[in-house]
């Protein structure tokens, strides 16, 4: 079994040991050899949960101008840009008035 080696963090430049234990666990699952100290590591996976899907903005939100009043709100999605957003009150408005964008219309 090969020994303990020192690696250098891509992210802090800090040393880590990568250990002969690690090695095994990295070899049988078939990762590489890690880039990142244990705690670049946690710290970059923590930043990323919910793989930066809606989930992540849901937690953030975007901020954005209601199409409908024209007041600051926050949506938990990125707007593309092509579409119209509105802020809660003005999106139940519409919803309730049947002008929810077509969508499942004829």
């Amino acid at each position: 079994m090969p020994g303990d080696i020192q690696l250098t963090c891509s992210d802090c430049g800090q040393e880590f040991t990568f250990t002969a234990a690690d090695q095994a666990f990295f070899s049988e699952r078939g990762f590489s050899t890690p880039k990142r100290c244990k705690n670049c590591r946690a710290a970059k996976k923590a930043g990323q949960e919910g793989g930066g899907g809606y989930r992540s903005q849901a937690s953030h939100g975007t901020p954005v101008i209601c199409s409908g009043c024209g007041q600051p709100t926050t949506v938990p999605f990125e707007p593309r840009g092509d579409r119209p957003v509105f802020c809660r009150d003005c999106y139940t408005a519409r919803k309730g008035a049947g002008g929810g964008g077509g969508r499942g219309r004829y």
